[in-house]
């Protein structure tokens, strides 16, 4: 697919594809829900409650593709506001020093942080080679302290569980059991930095971790999460009826860095750098993948009844 002719959509305030086609997969209520028309298709009516939200991860270069990304998430919540935004980790190259915070994340970002919206992070292994206590104090990530933490939106809508992957120990993983099993929220999402799944040829997945996470994600009915570390872009075949997506683009980018031959690629993008945007309501979750340049390079949407169907 080339990148070419795209708008940012003044209805739903993601960039599209004037000639939009979906994948095979989509389903005509799939296309109707592209334009955020979606609520009607589904209900006859409105659906209240919604949220907004970008993720990214692998970004604190302070180089151009950083900064033409902060850009378009200042030009998207202009269109349609967003609620937060979500990292997936190594927010400060290359080593999580707080002398770096400004040139790294409040420069580049700085048409996004003029507008208020909320930064939530998680800790890559380069957020923790000179320790974290900077990161964790940074007021513009709130983190208040904590390495693994959770953060609420849409009225219970949505619960983002924040994992510190860099030491999944028993201690996180009987919190993390814990903190889904009281949740209420419609959708359950973990983000963590280091991908379970994930066809990158420079780190691939950690089975470690997914020995440990998996259980627990299944347990509690996730149907999708997020994490970084390999610089690509890649939407993962469904696992046991969750959607995992590797957005660590966010600034650096490995070009050629995907395995396409390996069956876990559903879609598959390392030619430039990357963010996300999710749009939520209690029926579904739409997402799309847009390049530096704006270009959509993935979208899709998830049901909380197709993930249930697929468990």
């Amino acid at each position: 697919m080339q990148d070419r002719d795209y708008t940012l959509d003044a209805r739903s305030g993601l960039f599209t594809r004037r000639n939009f086609i979906r994948s095979a997969s989509a389903t005509a209520l799939g296309l109707a829900a592209a334009h955020y028309g979606f609520a009607a298709a589904l209900t006859g009516g409105p659906i209240a409650n919604r949220v907004r939200f970008a993720v990214l991860g692998d970004f604190g270069d302070g180089g151009g593709a950083q900064r033409s990304i902060g850009d378009l998430m200042a030009s998207a919540h202009d269109t349609r506001a967003l609620d937060l935004i979500l990292t997936a980790g190594d927010n400060i190259y290359p080593n999580g020093e707080a002398e770096d915070f400004g040139p790294k994340f409040e420069e580049p970002f700085e048409a996004i942080i003029k507008r208020r919206v909320p930064f939530h992070a998680c800790l890559g292994n380069h957020d923790i080679r000179q320790g974290t206590e900077a990161q964790l104090r940074y007021p513009l990530f709130n983190m208040n302290g904590r390495n693994y933490y959770t953060t609420s939106a849409g009225d219970g809508l949505v619960e983002f569980f924040v994992l510190d992957s860099n030491d999944l120990d028993d201690r996180q993983i009987a919190w993390l059991d814990r903190a889904m099993g009281q949740s209420t929220a419609t959708w359950k999402i973990p983000i963590f930095h280091h991908p379970i799944y994930s066809s990158g040829k420079k780190h691939g997945s950690s089975l470690s971790r997914r020995k440990m996470l998996e259980p627990v994600f299944a347990r509690h009915r996730v149907a999708v999460a997020f994490s970084g570390h390999d610089h690509i872009y890649q939407r993962v075949v469904p696992q046991n009826g969750i959607q995992y997506f590797v957005t660590g683009g966010g600034g650096k980018i490995r070009r050629g860095g995907i395995d396409h031959r390996d069956k876990l690629v559903a879609k598959g993008f390392d030619e430039d750098s990357h963010f996300m945007l999710i749009d939520a309501d209690s029926l579904s979750l739409r997402f799309t993948a847009v390049s530096a340049t704006g270009a959509t390079v993935d979208s899709g949407e998830i049901t909380q009844a197709a993930a249930a169907a697929a468990r």
